[in-house]
């Protein structure tokens, strides 16, 4: 189906080229001390960050004029490629190791996370099986355990790379287009207890994610040693207080707050443009949801439903994630914030992610015609869990 400029969400479209756009300057900003510091040039990371940017537009781009049905043919293909590549970066001298994680492919002054790619692949790949599963899905033998092995594969190896932030964000979107597909409710229950269960042991057996879990509970109880990321985090943010010291005003970036570039540029972002600049990336994320889960209920397939879920649910989730682990409302996680954060594959497959979504939204069907049509756009007929749809479409 051919797409032209008026059937683009437009919306949608503004809050990431928005987010965008914020992030090039606080990643410069919060990153020029450190560029200068390591490599001689205060804007290293800001022009690695506009090609990596660059990059994901025309990923965008691809995704947006791409036939997303076509997905279901290479799919399985994605997912065994992931499998390969994740198999391979745990390999020594093939996947780059950095503070004892072994998570990345080298090339150059780049660097490529599969892990990041395996994001794509998992909601490619699901949204096949799960629209070919059709009602079998709420069985726990056709349904349940193929999707728990599934997504044990992809998660467990993932996990060997010392990545929990990743694995949990992989897990969430599977729950989500589980769910959405109509498995059974105590299945899903089953398998979230699980993956909490899971997480507990693998917080008890690392010692750094121990000591990231007490210093959640108590950062101010060991602020110079393994508190220091949180307090100097809820500093920035402290003083930053309503509007903000000012763009590029920050003291935190001068290496006082760790990864405040990466994981922690929400802090900078508190600190130089206040609760306004928060609330503003707060806003957008949630505008990126709303749009996003919108362009679900109007896809014109459950495959396109799948995906859309799929993709929606892994860049505001992992957004919300991060900005709870900047306040500590969470543990640190060690997730980039989609986006805003400096990250060369994190940014690009994200938008081609984006394009992708863009793409299920252009074809979507108004809630109108789809009642003539005969689509059943409160997806009983297709499992989701939305009590009462079919009396109303009104607010779709």
């Amino acid at each position: 189906m051919r797409r032209n400029a008026t059937s683009i969400d437009k919306t949608l479209l503004g809050a990431v080229i928005a987010l965008c756009l914020l992030g090039l300057v606080m990643v410069f900003s919060s990153s020029e001390a450190l560029g200068v510091v390591q490599y001689g040039n205060a804007s290293y990371f800001f022009q690695h960050q506009i090609i990596w940017l660059a990059v994901g537009a025309v990923g965008g781009l691809l995704a947006l004029g791409f036939d997303y049905h076509r997905l279901r043919s290479i799919a399985p293909l994605m997912m065994v490629g992931i499998v390969i590549l994740l198999l391979l970066v745990l390999v020594p001298h093939i996947g780059v190791s950095r503070n004892g994680a072994r998570r990345w492919f080298g090339f150059g002054g780049f660097t490529i996370q599969p892990a990041e790619i395996a994001k794509v692949a998992l909601v490619c790949y699901l949204a096949r099986w799960l629209e070919k599963s059709g009602a079998r899905v709420r069985s726990a033998r056709e349904g349940l355990l193929p999707f728990m092995l599934m997504l044990g594969l992809v998660v467990g190896l993932v996990l060997l790379e010392k990545d929990l932030g990743t694995s949990m964000v992989l897990a969430i979107i599977a729950m989500s287009m589980f769910m959405v597909a109509g498995a059974r409710w105590h299945h899903l229950g089953g398998a979230i207890g699980v993956a909490a269960l899971a997480i507990v042991a693998l917080i008890k057996i690392e010692p750094y994610r121990y000591s990231r879990m007490a210093a959640f509970l108590n950062p101010w109880n060991d602020s110079l040693n393994t508190g220091f990321q949180s307090v100097q985090s809820l500093l920035a943010l402290g003083t930053g207080g309503l509007t903000g010291v000012g763009l590029g005003n920050s003291i935190q970036k001068y290496q006082w707050l760790p990864e405040a570039h990466t994981d922690f540029i929400f802090a900078i972002i508190g600190e130089e443009l206040g609760l306004i600049g928060t609330l503003l990336v707060l806003c957008l994320f949630c505008t990126l949801a709303y749009r996003g889960y919108r362009a679900a209920l109007r896809a014109p397939d459950t495959f396109g439903l799948l995906l859309a879920t799929g993709v929606t649910t892994w860049i505001t989730f992992q957004a919300f994630v991060n900005m709870a682990a900047v306040t500590t409302v969470l543990p640190t996680t060690g997730i980039p914030l989609p986006f805003v954060s400096f990250g060369g594959s994190s940014l690009s497959v994200t938008l081609t992610a984006v394009g992708l979504l863009l793409n299920i939204s252009a074809q979507g069907v108004k809630p109108a015609v789809a009642r003539r049509a005969g689509i059943d756009i409160g997806r009983r007929h297709r499992g989701a869990h939305i009590p009462r749809a079919g009396r109303s479409t009104s607010a779709i």
